[in-house]
């Protein structure tokens, strides 16, 4: 099974990388529909061998089932005709003759009738009770291979959506909120699955149980089969006209319970920003008018369940009604025995019985197809970023950068925020981006790495166009320090390790002594298996960023990007680990967004950014004299570190330079 639910994640995942630009941030919205539930459907595929085991003790069980009012029946018409039997045989020699024309029966049977009796009773009993032990296995079998089933689906569907938001571009995740996501990967999979586990086997058996029990009826008793025959399709259709009511209703429920739960995930990952601007209690009411909203949709459905049920209630006691009308006639006239009435009144629950499962199943059908339409949004969404069927594998490579006429637009504006972007960043040099917030600098180290794509021009590394390049090859050659630090639980060693699972332990000591991290984390008791908390809880902004640099180092990259990365350090430690920078950057291409002029000062090239052009290139001497941006940069913001920086050289030991 393992194997199977592994292929069918491959190939959730490898429809993803077929895409379509623009459709990427947001993807096409889905009407609730049933040919979304059908695709989820679709996945028992996947388990053909246990959901024909399913459905084999499913047809099994309820053909046993059906066959229960037969056997009550039997023991009803022996009773009778037992009881009658003694009776005749009670009446004086001279009277027999006169009961036993009436009845229309001979002295050897009603003998017969009153000798067999509790015989009869006994094999009918006995019969009863092997049904009832053999329904009862089959239905476990149903139960639990129902189960297996739908929770093997539902492990699929999950590991689809998981791999598919981690393979769709940053566009979307700019446009779709972590509470959205989580709610379709957790309670969306959930209403699908309960469908495929309860709903879609009870419809089967109900299917299996009403088809059956009409075709016994019909041959046990047409004429009043027929009298009860109009209510069905009133039933029917009244429970149409639910569903196509109640599947866009359980849309907007899921669209509330998204909200709500996307304002928690928020207040819980942003905690300590609510309680140091003390704004629990707004906070408290936002949450609870989103609640409030989420409440009021699940009143409007239940009116409309409650409405329903009661309606199933007066059909069935409607065709019980008829069957007693038309049933007590026969009986009268003497066509209709006391036992095929009995049988006919249970064959009547058992059209019933679907009948009324039908308002549950379709309930759960509602929900799923909401629910499904929500899944496949995701599954069917199409990623700005992806690779092209004919995509090469980039080779190893030397490092050279070259933008040329790259612009860029986010989605859904109109406002570049680079236009026309051209330079080249030589193999293991180091070039700086310098710019006031706002003037494309991030945008520059994201379209590297291909985060995301040029609207025009392109992107070269080592003359390569990387959007005709596998993703792999791209990624496992740069390596990236963001400005927002994001390290996962575990250990330290574990984050180091991230980008290098099978790296040695000496290669993580060395790749944290190169980030100034080796000492700060021998200083815990358990060293490099130290946990690092849920984000890094456990770790001061500098700790973080230095883990979050030696991960980056321990991949050897050829490329390495900088994104602000000693931002969250104070000065001794952005000395320390810029040495060792310093040191690893030689014969690495380094890109480098600048904050600090230790960056500037070492930097081979200096791209001074402004509103989304170049609006100044040199080195720190040239920029100085040639870009007021860059001297205004300098003078206003960055002489204080220089200041800074010059009272710690003296610190260093002998012979040792910046």
């Amino acid at each position: 099974m393992k194997r199977g639910m592994r292929k069918r994640m491959q190939e959730g995942t490898g429809d993803s990388n077929k895409t379509e630009m623009g459709a990427g941030h947001g993807g096409m919205r889905q009407r609730p529909s049933m040919g979304s539930l059908g695709r989820a459907i679709r996945y028992l595929g996947h388990y053909r061998k246990e959901a024909i085991f399913a459905y084999g003790a499913l047809i099994i069980a309820t053909l046993a089932q059906v066959g229960v009012p037969q056997m009550i029946q039997n023991v009803i018409d022996t009773v009778v005709d037992g009881y009658v039997a003694g009776r005749v045989l009670a009446i004086p020699a001279q009277f027999q003759s006169v009961a036993l024309d009436r009845l229309g029966l001979t002295l050897e049977e009603v003998t017969a009738n009153s000798d067999g009796a509790v015989n009869a009773l006994i094999w009918v009993g006995g019969v009863i009770i092997v049904i009832a032990i053999f329904r009862g296995v089959f239905a476990f079998t149903q139960s639990y291979m129902g189960e297996r089933v739908s929770q093997s689906i539902s492990f699929d569907l999950r590991n689809d959506l998981f791999a598919k938001i981690q393979r769709l571009s940053f566009s979307y995740h700019d446009s779709h909120r972590t509470g959205q996501l989580m709610i379709r990967a957790t309670d969306d999979v959930e209403k699908v699955r309960t469908f495929i586990g309860q709903g879609l086997l009870m419809a089967a058996q109900s299917l299996v149980l009403l088809t059956g029990t009409l075709v016994i009826l019909f041959f046990t008793n047409a004429r009043l089969t027929f009298a009860i025959m109009p209510i069905l399709p009133i039933a029917i259709v009244m429970f149409m006209i639910f569903g196509m009511v109640a599947r866009p209703m359980f849309e907007k429920v899921q669209k509330k319970l998204s909200a709500m739960n996307s304002i928690l995930q928020e207040n819980l990952a942003g905690i300590k920003v609510v309680k140091a601007f003390n704004r629990e209690e707004q906070q408290l009411a936002r949450f609870d008018k989103a609640a409030d909203d989420f409440l009021d949709r699940m009143i409007r459905v239940m009116r409309m369940m409650t409405f329903l049920m009661p309606l199933l209630f007066l059909l069935a006691n409607l065709g019980q009604a008829v069957i007693l009308y038309y049933g007590g006639g026969q009986i009268i006239a003497g066509t209709l025995t006391l036992g095929e009435y009995q049988k006919f009144s249970l064959y009547l629950i058992f059209v019933f019985i679907p009948v009324g499962q039908l308002g549950f199943i379709i309930t759960q059908m509602a929900q799923a197809s909401a629910s499904a339409s929500r899944i496949f949004e995701i599954l069917d969404a199409q990623s700005d970023v992806a690779e092209e069927p004919d995509a090469q594998p980039l080779p190893k490579i030397n490092g050279d950068v070259t933008f040329e006429e790259v612009t860029f637009r986010y989605f859904g504006s109109d406002a570049p925020v680079l236009t026309k972007v051209n330079f080249k960043v030589k193999a293991g040099r180091t070039m700086a981006l310098l710019g006031m917030t706002g003037s494309g600098k991030s945008t520059v180290i994201n379209l590297i790495p291909r985060f995301y794509d040029p609207t025009e021009g392109k992107v070269l590394i080592d003359g390569h166009d990387i959007r005709h390049t596998t993703l792999d090859s791209l990624r496992e050659q740069i390596g990236i320090v963001l400005q927002e630090t994001t390290l996962f639980s575990g250990t330290i060693r574990d984050n180091i390790a991230f980008g290098r699972p099978t790296a040695s332990m000496e290669e993580v000591i060395e790749a944290a002594k190169a980030a100034a991290a080796h000492d700060f984390i021998m200083d815990f008791p358990d060293g490099y298996e130290t946990a690092v908390g849920e984000r890094g809880s456990t770790l001061s902004g500098g700790q973080k960023q230095r883990v979050a640099i030696a991960r980056a180092l321990l991949m050897d990259p050829r490329i390495l990007i900088l994104d602000d990365s000693t931002s969250s350090v104070d000065l001794q430690t952005e000395f320390e680990i810029q040495q060792a920078l310093d040191r690893l950057m030689v014969g690495r291409t380094s890109v480098v967004i600048a904050q600090r002029i230790s960056t500037v000062l070492n930097a081979d090239q200096i791209l001074v950014l402004d509103k989304g052009q170049i609006a100044a290139s040199g080195n720190h001497e040239e920029l100085l004299e040639s870009s007021e941006i860059y001297s205004e940069i300098y003078h206003s913001q960055l002489v204080e570190d220089t200041e800074a920086m010059d009272a710690l050289t003296p610190a260093l030991p002998t012979g040792q330079e910046v």
